[in-house]
């Protein structure tokens, strides 16, 4: 088994399912009925993301993708913290979506360096999706900003409560050195935020609004298996119809 390839799967999987989980927790809630749609179909596209890395995740650790994604618990789980959070108001939720499907996208491309074949095959299909992803999170998060009043309130709001939990998105964990130096990730957190820096400055800059400075401080929360009380319930939400008998065949 490789140590690092199976850390990083988790980083990647864990981060794609919490994310699609808590985007579909706005089925039927969103401002409009074409939001309701949008969100519907970019959980469902992360999710089927997080489905591909637990299968890569299966192959390594002989398991299954279900296993690996419903009954482990928090302390296994390697999402990033800020994901797990609860959605709060539309603002808050454009934010957090916003800062995460860049940082994904720049992972993806990434991913496209990487030595392993299939995280190569898996990025490649995936970034055709994620370009929409981006392109939605970003005229939205714009929009909020440009638009003044509540709106830009909430959101500037939101970019203030979220911005310190970016150093842990960033990070790699505990193999940061073995993923790097395996190939298996090539670029180090502070690349990777350099990349991401230089996409989403810009619209700050457009905007008018001040740059709150290098979030990266090295530390890491949800890489290192530090979650909240928020991701207990998630998982418990998650396994109640499997959880009703576990030894059933679904």
């Amino acid at each position: 088994m490789n140590t690092a390839l199976v850390a990083f799967l988790y980083q990647l999987a864990d981060d794609e399912w919490i994310a699609g989980h808590r985007q579909s927790e706005w089925l039927g809630l969103a401002p409009d009925l074409e939001e309701d749609i949008a969100f519907s179909s970019i959980a469902q596209d992360e999710v089927g993301h997080a489905n591909y890395f637990y299968g890569l995740l299966a192959n390594e650790l002989q398991t299954t993708a279900d296993h690996e994604a419903f009954e482990r618990p928090a302390a296994e789980r390697r999402n990033a913290y800020m994901l797990e959070l609860p959605n709060g108001d539309w603002a808050y939720t454009i934010v957090r979506s916003y800062f995460y499907n860049m940082f994904e996208q720049v992972r993806l491309q990434t991913l496209l360096e990487s030595k392993i074949v299939a995280l190569r095959q898996g990025a490649d299909k995936m970034l055709r999706e994620e370009r929409y992803h981006t392109l939605h999170m970003q005229t939205w998060f714009e929009r909020l900003l440009i638009v003044g009043g509540v709106a830009k309130a909430k959101t500037v709001r939101a970019i203030c409560e979220l911005w310190p939990y970016l150093d842990d998105l960033f990070s790699l964990g505990e193999d940061e050195s073995d993923i790097i130096a395996q190939g298996i990730f090539t670029k180090t957190p502070a690349e990777t935020y350099a990349i991401w820096e230089g996409i989403v400055r810009p619209l700050f800059i457009r905007v008018g609004y001040e740059w709150p400075g290098n979030p990266l401080q090295g530390q890491s929360l949800g890489r290192s298996g530090h979650h909240s009380k928020h991701l207990d319930n998630i998982l418990s939400t998650m396994v109640e119809v499997s959880g009703t008998d576990v030894h059933a065949t679904w």
